[in-house]
Formats: structure tokens, C-alpha cells, sequence
């Protein structure tokens, strides 16, 4: 039967009327917490000391999320273990576990806090965004009783999740997403049964989840953009930065670049455990971001967004990751080539031996192109070019293909690949390039001292990432970290 003619009016205005609120533009907020821990201890406390400790968390929270309202933001995004800290058996973390249920039952905890068991973490986190009018995203930890019936339920008798929840401006629960992927020590947790794609739809765009080790992987990473279009990430981390590719700052930017979305990375803040680093990214570069190795602070960011980052004038157009690295035959392959291990991964290195040229250096089927100049070349610096085709196995496993322009510890080839955070020398001219056989390709440049390169450098059509500042500032490493997938 077909709608009224009143019916049908009513929807279009209706439909006109969202269109209207609807933003092009919206404010983010993420927060690093440097979260309260529990005492180290394999013993279970009482449900009574565990909310004591999770509700000194969310004071700290609270405040964030109160002042991120007061600046604008439409959402903000909290850190990964940001409630309860770490240091658990599967035994001791059951304290602070909640029965989380799944959004479809259109649940504000702030309003019915006891319509399901009892819930005063949910129901905080729930009024949180319902008074300061803003999404407020958040890790804790879900509990579901299972049976014998079920072949794979633990011995306990329940599955334990690291969970990520969203509640909108209203305290409505609107996604619940149970981490796929997890770390090796995360033993207090179970792992789902198949990957979970969590999506929502704001005024301010379509907005998926996941968190932390998830992001290196197919699912459910990849299958959010490539297949349901979310145009903004919300990631929750507990990230421990490991020097030259995958720290926090470097490589979340460069996986927003390479994927073409909004990421809101909100990560732990523990300088021991080496946990910092957080930001705001876009597909074209760094909005605002954050990384401290000296104090022990939390940290609020703020930044503006494209509610629709394909739409923006400034979306990074397609590359044909390939196409230059194939094409050109300027670059002669290296006579000395030599090995470095580089994070647990043997690399084919070759080293910059004179202040400008073009090299090239192959491992497998991947063979990295270069051309350098160098300001001046510092004679205490070394600096070597670098490829990797193959399998990481070390915290987890996976494909990687890397083309790298390292500067190395010291001017001895067997410090090539230890971790280095300062260098002098300025690059007038660097062109990196792949023949890469994957289109996940994440571009990163790193300078001196941790920091990002936001705005000086681009990555052309035909695969090369080449800088626009002239000259960098002192570079540390520039790096195409290509990600095969196709083989997981």
C-alpha cells in the first residue's frame, strides 16, 4: 500500500530537516590517560574495591569529557585499558567486568541503570554523555555467561571481552564492539568467534570502531573502510611505540593516510611501559597529535574534521603504489649490500655513502627505489636504505612488504635498525618509492625527536613519497610500510 500523500510529506521534510543538521565539519576530542593501575596481585578483589579504583578512572575521565564539551567537540575518544589499568590474571580482572548487552536493546544506563544486572561503570560512563551533550567512547571489559553446550566456552563457565562502547548525546548505548585481534599477554581475555564490523551513523558521519593490535590487521580494520565506508575510525589503544616504524603517532597517521579516513587515536599514558602517543588524523595529514616520554600527564586534543573526508577537496587522490618504482631505470642496485635486523625482521640495507644519488636495494619481490640529496652530510650519521618482503613473526603474524630511508644508531652497520629518536641531518631532496604488491601502503616520515611531518611531504599517483619542505627538518626515517594482507 502506498503512503499517504500527508505521510509522505512528512518524511520528505522530515529527511529535509536532518540534511539541514547534518555537519560538513565537525570537532573531535581524544584524551591520554595516565591511567590509575591496581595493586599487582593475582588475587580477585571484592566488586566493591574494584569500582573504587574504576571510579578514580572516571573522575579523571569526567573531566575530560566535560571540558571537550565545553570546547565544541562532538565526541571524544578515551584510551584502551583507560578505566581499570592492566596487570590481570583471567581471575583477577572478573571484578571489574560487566555484562554489556548489545545495543539493539536501546538502553540509556543514566536513566534505567537497573534494567539489566548491575551496571555502574555503564551507567557513569552513560551520564557522562548525557549531561555534557557529547559521544563519549570508552574500553572496558564484558562478561557472558556460556554451557558445556557450547564446545569452545571456558572452564569458568563465561567469555570475558575487551570491549569498546560509544553512548550518544543522549547516554543511549549505540555500538558494543569485542576486540578480535589480541595482544599476547592479553590472556585475561577470549577472543570472539568470528571478527565483529561495528558501524553507527551520526548528523557528523558514519563512524566505526575497533582497538589497538586490531589496526594490523584485515579484519576487522580494512573491512570497515573498504567495505561499509565509515569515514571516521575510533581507536582506543594501550600502544607501546617500538622505534623506527611502529610508533604510536607515526604509524595511526599513516594508516589514516594509506586507508583515506578520520582516525581518533586515544592512547594510555605510561612512560615506563613506553605508552604514549595520540592524535587526530585525516587522510591528508596529521591534525594534532601528542607524544611525551617525560611527564606523566594526561593530555586533551582537539581538532577539526570533515564530517566526509571522500568529499573533501583535499582527499588524497588514487596511487598506483607500483607504477614509478617499475618504470624507472635510473637506479643501479648496490654492490654492498648487507643485512639489519630491524624490529625482528631481517632487512636487505644499503648504506648512503656519499651527500646525493639513487639507489636501490631488493629483497624477494620487492625491490625500494631512492633519491636523496643531502643538505650536508653529518660524517657521525649513517643512513641506509632498506627493504623487507615477508613474514613478521614476533607479537603476532603477518605480511610486510617495507621501503625504508633509516638513519642508523651510530656509523657501524650492525646498529642499523636499533631505535633512534634524534638525528642533524636535513634532507633538500628525498623521492622513495616500491614495487609493492599490495595497495595497502601507509606512508610515514619521521623527524628528530618523535615528530610527525604534517604537511611536508605527499605521496604522488605513481607511488612515490617525496618531501615538499625544502630542506626537512633533520629526518629520522621515511618509510613505506605496505601491509600484505593477501597473503594473512
Amino acid at each position: 500500500m502506498l503512503p499517504s500523500q500527508p505521510l509522505l510529506h512528512a518524511v520528505v521534510l522530515a529527511l529535509a530537516a536532518l540534511q539541514a543538521l547534518a555537519s560538513d565539519t565537525f570537532i573531535a576530542a581524544v584524551y591520554e590517560h595516565a591511567v590509575i593501575l591496581p595493586e599487582g596481585s593475582d588475587l580477585p578483589v571484592s566488586p566493591e574495591e574494584a569500582l573504587a579504583l574504576m571510579n578514580k578512572n572516571m573522575d579523571v575521565l569526567e573531566q575530560a569529557v566535560r571540558e571537550a564539551a565545553q570546547k565544541g567537540a562532538k565526541i571524544i575518544v578515551t584510551p584502551e585499558d583507560g578505566i581499570y589499568g592492566w596487570r590481570f590474571t583471567r581471575e583477577s580482572i572478573y571484578p571489574y567486568l560487566e555484562e554489556i548487552p548489545d545495543p539493539v536493546v536501546n538502553w540509556i544506563p543514566c536513566t534505567d541503570p537497573i534494567r539489566f544486572a548491575p551496571a555502574p561503570v555503564q551507567e557513569r560512563l552513560s551520564c557522562m554523555a548525557r549531561k555534557n551533550s557529547i559521544y563519549v567512547v570508552a574500553n572496558i571489559g564484558d562478561k557472558k555467561p556460556c554451557n558445556s553446550i557450547d564446545p569452545s566456552c571456558p572452564s569458568d563457565g563465561r567469555y570475558q571481552y575487551n570491549t569498546d562502547v560509544v553512548y550518544d548525546s543522549s547516554g543511549k548505548l549505540v555500538a558494543r564492539y569485542h576486540k578480535y585481534n589480541l595482544f599476547q599477554s592479553e590472556h585475561q581475555f577470549d577472543k570472539p568467534k568470528k571478527p565483529e564490523a561495528v558501524t553507527f551513523e551520526t548528523l557528523f558521519g558514519k563512524f566505526g570502531i575497533f582497538t589497538c593490535f586490531d589496526i594490523l590487521f584485515h579484519e576487522p580494520a580494512v573491512a570497515l573502510v573498504r567495505e561499509l565506508h565509515v569515514d571516521t575510525v575510533l581507536f582506543p589503544t594501550a600502544w607501546m611505540n617500538v622505534l623506527p616504524f611502529l610508533t604510536a603517532i607515526e604509524f595511526h597517521s599513516a594508516w589514516a593516510m594509506g586507508m583515506g579516513v578520520n582516525l581518533l587515536s586515544a592512547n594510555t599514558h605510561n612512560t615506563k611501559l613506553a605508552m604514549t602517543g595520540s592524535g587526530i588524523y585525516a587522510p591528508d595529514q596529521a591534525r594534532t597529535y601528542y607524544y611525551n616520554m617525560n611527564t606523566e600527564d594526561g593530555h586533551l586534543l582537539f581538532a577539526e574534521l570533515d564530517s566526509h573526508p571522500r568529499l573533501s577537496s583535499a582527499f588524497p587522490s588514487a596511487v598506483n603504489w607500483s607504477s614509478y618504482a617499475l618504470s624507472d631505470e635510473r637506479f643501479l642496485q648496490n654492490a654492498h649490500e648487507f643485512r639489519g635486523l630491524i624490529f625482528h625482521d631481517w632487512f636487505t640495507l644499503t648504506d648512503l655513502t656519499v651527500p646525493e644519488g639513487n639507489l636501490r636495494v631488493c629483497q624477494k619481490d620487492l625491490c625500494c627505489s631512492l633519491s636523496y640529496k643531502m643538505v650536508q652530510k653529518q660524517e657521525e650519521e649513517m643512513y641506509v636504505l632498506g627493504a623487507f618482503d615477508g613474514l613478521h613473526d614476533f607479537e603476532g603474524k603477518y605480511y610486510l612488504q617495507v621501503c625504508t630511508l633509516l638513519k642508523c644508531k651510530s656509523t657501524e652497520r650492525t646498529s642499523c635498525g636499533q631505535p633512534v629518536e634524534t638525528a642533524q641531518t636535513e634532507f633538500e631532496l628525498f623521492s622513495l618509492s616500491g614495487t609493492f604488491g599490495t595497495n595497502y601502503v601507509f606512508p610515514e616520515v619521521l623527524y628528530s625527536e618523535v615528530q610527525l611531518a604534517p604537511g611536508d611531504f605527499e605521496v604522488l599517483k605513481d607511488g612515490r613519497l617525496v618531501n615538499k619542505a625544502k630542506p626537512t627538518k633533520p629526518v629520522v626515517t621515511v618509510t613505506l610500510f605496505g601491509r600484505l594482507y593477501e597473503k594473512d
